[in-house]
């Protein structure tokens, strides 16, 4: 069966030419922008995105390292100069003062602490407060460089930070603060501070005396400038570039380390006194040293006609009468160069005997009650006469003198017989100073052979000139 035709056609639109070509111009651009696009990924990004991820780690690094610094800042830890812990024994170990530090030391050499150094790991020593009668109102810490406490103002050059468990204006307790310091500048090419801090049981002291203060200046170059942070305000810090710590006086040192140290004092005393280094002729000086009040003769006149009778004795002897209290420092100085024999009682004056030539005598004499009762202070310019070279020739000890109203060996007796006076013993004085010049006149005569066979062309000059 045939179906009839519906009457109905299908019509389908046609795309002109044009509209095609059309088309293909856009869909190729298309396709050359998104490949353009794809060669500057390529070409572009990497470059900037290396140099976002370093911007990105070098700002993280800073704010760690900013976070680092900030926290060893909160972690530097102030203590008390003057630990009170061992204020029962504050000289033993590492002293009550910087307890918790500990010493470089190499066999006979001083012992000193330095920052910084390999031992504080690279941090500096920082000081706050200023103290005068509490030390343990004063303190101190170790800080890094990058990192000091807050408020903290770092100063510039070498600083010498000196302990002293007695005080500065005694010269001979004054020496002994100061002493190693030349021992560690002669050790360590003649460096020189810039400034000193001078604490005493932790407080700190303002000044010293003129003699310290004079052959300080001869030694290192000028004279101590003693810093007193009157420019600092309590609670603020004071860091130091450099600083050089002595707590222990000349503890540790050898003997030849010693006389080394004394050797350049007194040298270099002379230079500045412009005195001649060297004394060529065979004159035998005799120095009465004397003091006026406490252990002073009671009959100054006749202890020295028996020196001088026996002086008069011996050819080529000089005996020379001084006060130290009318001296300046320079006129000390030349005293002692010419002096070979020292006579003179226990006391402060007798620390210049190391400004005389080695090898030269001291004559010492005491007050009644000192052997029993003055402990091993009594001994002090033995010992220093050794450690300078020189002969200590034995001592005086008046069996005479003021009553003490409790038992001898009582330890109250010391203050009636500490600043007593000295009598004398004529008999033993003349044969004291008789054997003491005969032995120095055969040594003189020694001494001016040696010379005599040995070159003129050994150099005066100082250590660290």
């Amino acid at each position: 069966m045939t179906l009839p035709s519906s009457g109905v056609s299908k019509h389908h639109p046609r795309i002109s030419p044009s509209l095609k070509l059309l088309f293909f111009i856009l869909s190729t651009c298309f396709t050359l922008l998104i490949l353009f696009q794809i060669q500057s990924l390529h070409t572009s990004s990497p470059p900037l995105s290396r140099s976002f991820f370093q911007q990105w780690q070098n700002r993280t690094l800073a704010q760690d390292l900013s976070s680092l610094n900030e926290k060893l800042r909160l972690s530097v830890t102030f203590l008390p100069l003057k630990d009170l812990r061992y204020s029962n024994k504050p000289l033993e170990g590492h002293t009550w003062f910087m307890s918790s530090m500990h010493d470089t030391h190499q066999e006979g050499e001083v012992q000193y602490q330095e920052f910084p150094s390999e031992a504080s790991h690279g941090r500096l020593l920082c000081l706050k407060g200023h103290e005068t009668h509490d030390g343990s109102s004063n303190y101190y810490a170790l800080a890094w460089p990058e990192a000091l406490p807050f408020n903290a103002t770092l100063v510039k050059g070498l600083t010498f930070v000196a302990y002293n468990h007695y005080d500065y204006h005694n010269i001979w307790h004054s020496l002994g603060a100061f002493f190693p310091f030349v021992a560690w500048h002669k050790m360590n090419g003649c460096e020189s501070p810039e400034r000193w801090v001078l604490f005493q049981k932790g407080e700190l002291r303002l000044k010293t005396n003129p003699w310290l203060n004079t052959l300080m200046g001869a030694t290192f170059g000028r004279e101590p400038h003693i810093e007193v942070f009157d420019w600092v305000k309590d609670e603020e810090p004071v860091c130091f570039e450099k600083a050089i710590v002595m707590r222990h006086n000349e503890g540790g040192m050898s003997r030849e380390r010693r006389m080394e140290a004394y050797d350049l004092i007194r040298c270099k005393a002379r230079v500045y006194c412009n005195l001649n280094l060297e004394r060529r002729t065979p004159v035998i000086g005799m120095t009465m040293l004397m003091r006026t009040g406490a252990r002073s003769f009671k009959n100054e006149t006749a202890v020295i006609e028996i020196f001088e009778r026996e002086c008069r004795r011996v050819d080529g002897c000089r005996l020379m009468v001084a006060y130290a209290n009318n001296l300046t420092v320079c006129d000390q100085v030349k005293l002692m160069s010419l002096t070979d024999i020292l006579v003179s009682p226990h006391g402060a004056q007798l620390t210049n005997l190391f400004l005389m030539d080695r090898n030269s005598s001291i004559m010492e004499f005491y007050p009644k009650g000192w052997l029993k009762l003055a402990g091993v202070g009594q001994y002090v310019y033995r010992s220093m006469s050794s450690w300078a070279g020189m002969r200590h020739q034995g001592a005086w000890r008046d069996p005479d003198g003021e009553r003490c109203p409790y038992p001898d060996d009582d330890g109250r007796c010391m203050s009636v017989y500490k600043n007593g006076r000295i009598g004398y013993n004529e008999t033993f004085f003349t044969e004291w100073a008789r054997n003491v010049l005969i032995e120095l006149k055969a040594r003189k005569l020694e001494e001016a052979v040696s010379r005599e066979d040995q070159s003129d062309s050994a150099s005066n000059t100082c250590h660290c000139g």
